[in-house]
């Protein structure tokens, strides 16, 4: 009698765990719309701290999302605010690297890709550092800028008539400065050392692909520095007494930008330079 007491009060302690383990269960059932809530709730949180510019906090709550609701849509916009928070530190290459990931993991969502794209345009834009204790911009390695040019070039290819394209034009014509500037400042290098050959082509580059080739032929600084470069291409041309091709240069300023300063300055060559030459 005594086993079957104790069997007997077993299955019954059996039976109340049971009872207790559904009732638990129940009591939160893991379903879409309760993860996809869980998932909000916590984006939220990190989000909070984002606004506040608490940008390791931030983070570290994104990565948590990430770990905890990667199936959930609240997973890939942490993925851009982690990329985000870089960005506003001021850490465009960590800022750079995620969100070229993010273009690469989530193609079709079109409207954080371009998202995406506008801010590592920019990005890659704020990697060229200005310091007073690095040489002038045009005598540094260009690396970082032409990689400014080509990702600026890319996306105003792909989306030439969204909002962000305005910005991006903006930022492009100081990269496209920047790399004139290079040319102009080669070409004297050369033409100081009565090397007219490689000064005309490193004048002639600049034209063709920095300013001829401008996404933007209205963009201030392509304004600015064509009547200077062309004003010392035709001044090099006179050097190598290639009369003719100097005042093609020269009219060409003329007709170009015709207020310039370099203007007045070409109409004087002109006058100096022997007709039927």
């Amino acid at each position: 009698m005594t086993n079957i007491a104790f069997y007997s009060r077993f299955i019954l302690l059996a039976g109340v765990v049971s009872v207790a383990s559904v009732g638990c269960s129940q009591q939160a059932p893991r379903t879409p719309a309760t993860y996809a809530a869980s998932a909000k709730k916590a984006y939220d949180a990190a989000n909070v701290e984002f606004e506040a510019h608490n940008w390791a906090e931030s983070q570290a709550l994104f990565r948590e999302v990430k770990r905890k609701y990667s199936y959930s849509r609240f997973a890939q916009l942490a993925e851009l605010r982690i990329a985000d928070a870089n960005f506003e530190q001021g850490k465009f290459a960590d800022a750079l690297r995620e969100y070229k990931q993010f273009v690469h993991d989530h193609r079709a969502d079109e409207k954080n890709v371009l998202y995406a794209r506008s801010r590592m345009a920019e990005a890659q834009s704020n990697e060229i550092i200005d310091s007073v204790l690095m040489p002038a911009g045009e005598e540094r390695d260009q690396a970082p800028v032409l990689d400014a040019y080509k990702e600026l070039r890319g996306f105003l290819h792909d989306y030439p008539d969204v909002e962000e394209s305005k910005h991006v034009r903006e930022l492009l014509s100081g990269v496209v400065g920047r790399l004139v500037r290079h040319e102009l400042y080669v070409a004297r290098f050369y033409l100081a050392r009565a090397k007219f050959d490689a000064t005309v082509s490193r004048i002639n580059f600049a034209l063709r692909n920095y300013i001829d080739d401008s996404v933007d032929r209205s963009e201030a600084d392509s304004a600015t520095l064509e009547p200077e470069a062309l004003l010392l291409l035709g001044e090099t041309y006179l050097k190598m007494h290639r009369n003719d091709d100097a005042m093609a240069a020269f009219n060409r300023l003329i007709e170009r930008h015709p207020s310039s300063g370099q203007s007045v300055q070409a109409k004087n060559y002109i006058a100096l330079i022997p007709r039927g030459s």
